[in-house]
């Protein structure tokens, strides 16, 4: 008779502690308070730069393949993309917001979108401003 050997590897991740558990509030205590995160639109405009750089040094033809390999719309690609479109000074203010805290970010990709379709830099930091002034955390 001949015999098989069969061998079987997995690794199993540690137990969540459930809600309640005395674990769980000892660690919520150790734990400090989130610092935030980064704003949607300050990681968007840091990706959009970052495949403008892909493009520049060939590692991608056009925008066609960068949403081909990111499993996005090409016209998606082209919304981020043209964020770069933005006045320099307004991509710097973008990329260093500060984190949120809260639970929605202040300034909405939208936004941008509308400041950035506007081909004349003086133009889009007057809308800029007016979008700054609203955001709560520029007050």
């Amino acid at each position: 008779m001949d015999e098989t050997k069969l061998e079987v590897r997995f690794t199993l991740a540690p137990r969540r502690p459930t809600r309640g558990s005395r674990q769980e509030a000892s660690q919520q205590q150790d734990q400090q308070p989130s610092p935030g995160r980064v704003p949607r639109v300050s990681r968007l405009l840091a990706l959009a730069m970052r495949f403008q750089d892909m493009v520049d040094r060939g590692e991608v033809r056009d925008f066609a393949d960068l949403a081909r390999l990111g499993y996005v719309t090409r016209a998606r690609i082209t919304q981020i993309m043209d964020l770069t479109l933005l006045a320099p000074d307004i991509q710097e203010e973008i990329l260093f917001l500060p984190p949120t805290t809260a639970d929605r970010d202040p300034i909405k990709e939208k936004e941008l979108r509308a400041i950035a379709a506007i081909p004349h830099w003086h133009r889009q930091r007057k809308l800029w401003d007016t979008v700054r002034e609203s955001a709560p955390i520029f007050r």
